[in-house]
This record gives C-alpha cells, structure tokens and sequence, in this order.
C-alpha cells in the first residue's frame, strides 16, 4: 500500500508529525511544520491522525462536547487530560475573559474555560479553517492517552505524563516502552526534534499507530454515530 499514515501533536513550534506506512516495521519519519495546512496538502499523507478537538458545537454539556464524556469513562486514572471544549463562540475569542464569558453563557450549566485548554485556541481555530466535510476521509481527531488506552489493551495508563504541568519521567518511559512493544525502536523515541518536547514525540508517535488502525477500518468511534456542528464537521475522538 502506497502512502504513509500520520501521527500529530500540537508543539510549540507548531506541529510535530510522525509518518509510518501503513503497513510493515515502524520506520518513522519525524517533522515539525509550521502550519497544519502542509500537512493537508501532502498528497503522500493518506490518514491524519491529529491531537485536537475538530468539529465545535453551538452549545455544549457540562462536560464539553460528547466524545470527551465518552473517552473519560474509559480513562479513568488519566481523565483529566481531556479537555471540555466550550463552544464555537468561545473557541473563536481571543480574550480570556471574553472567551470564559462566551462560554459560560453557552452550555448548561455554565462554566469557565480551563487555561490549559485557552492555550490551544488558536490550534483549534487553524485546523477549523482548514477542514471541511470533504477532508473528514484523510483527517481524524484522536487522544494520546486514547491512543495509548487503547494500545494498552483497554487499560488506563498507571502513571501521569506530567505533574504540575511538568514532565514526569516515569510517565514517560510508561509510554516509551509500550510504544516499543508496538514496533518502534528505541532510538526512534529517544530524542524529539528542536521545537517539540519528549512527551510530543511520544503522543505523536501513538496517535500514528491509531492512523493505522483508521486505515485498516479497527478504529472505534467516540461515539459511534457522531454529532455533526454548523459547518458539517464530524465530533468525534477516534482509537
């Protein structure tokens, strides 16, 4: 099978990429773009796997948009890492306290918008300008701790990537290892690219193993019928 499957993280040089063919040993090929549209416009990249909310709904529940409720319930340890995306009006502002107020006034009840989750506003808002319902067959929202969920046979990660917002080594050689059971080599995993931490690697590299799966028709639906939002999107996290 010809073209390669992609694996993206948001970093903070912009977006860390992991291809590997679709089928075969991992020889992955690891870059950093600037602009998720280069992605999109490589005909070679035939599923893109990325680690970000597609798809905003008008109003929200309490707990963000339903596949986050879904992909909680199976991460129990570990979910916290799932963001509540408010909604599309909030994601759209560029002011903190204008995008809290945007989304309190929107889902039911009203709440605050997490500043972790402020921070990839404008990653959220560039893959939105690019995406269209056309696209929906190359491009696909995933979640690392899904994604390793799921290469973990079902079970949770047992201990965190990050503690206070900071690396945690443990966790990361958790990951590492299971990524290596999964047919990476070690040295593929060791040192990310300039511009992209050690943690962005590792989620990039999980979420291909998942852009796999998509293309051999194995991954599961969170949920199984999606929502779709005003621009026709689909809402939902792929494992």
């Amino acid at each position: 099978m010809t073209g390669r499957v992609v694996g993206i993280d948001g970093c903070p040089t912009g977006w860390i990429a992991v291809s590997i063919r679709p089928e075969g040993p991992l020889e992955p090929v690891v870059r950093i773009v600037s602009r998720f549209a280069e992605l999109i416009e490589d005909p070679e990249n035939v599923i893109l796997a990325v680690d970000m909310p597609i798809g905003l709904p008008d109003f929200v529940g309490p707990e963000g948009r339903g596949p986050e409720r879904l992909v909680r319930q199976r991460l129990g340890l570990r979910q916290s890492s799932v963001f509540s995306v408010p909604a599309r009006r909030a994601v759209m502002t560029e002011d903190y306290r204008e995008a809290c107020a945007m989304a309190s006034a929107t889902p039911e009840p009203p709440r605050m918008v997490a500043k972790q989750c402020f921070h990839i506003f404008p990653k959220i808002r560039e893959i939105d300008a690019a995406m269209t319902p056309a696209l929906e067959a190359r491009v696909f929202e995933v979640h690392p701790e899904l994604a390793f969920w799921r290469l973990n046979g079902g079970s949770e990660m047992s201990v965190p990537k990050k503690v206070k917002s900071r690396p945690n080594p443990a966790g990361l050689d958790q990951r590492r290892a299971l990524l290596v059971h999964h047919g990476y080599l070690p040295e593929s995993l060791a040192r990310p690219p300039r511009g992209a931490g050690a943690d962005d690697l590792l989620d990039a590299s999980a979420n291909a193993l998942i852009a796999r799966r998509i293309l051999r028709g194995e991954a599961e639906s969170f949920p199984p019928e999606p929502a779709r939002d005003a621009k026709g999107l689909r809402i939902a996290i792929w494992a």
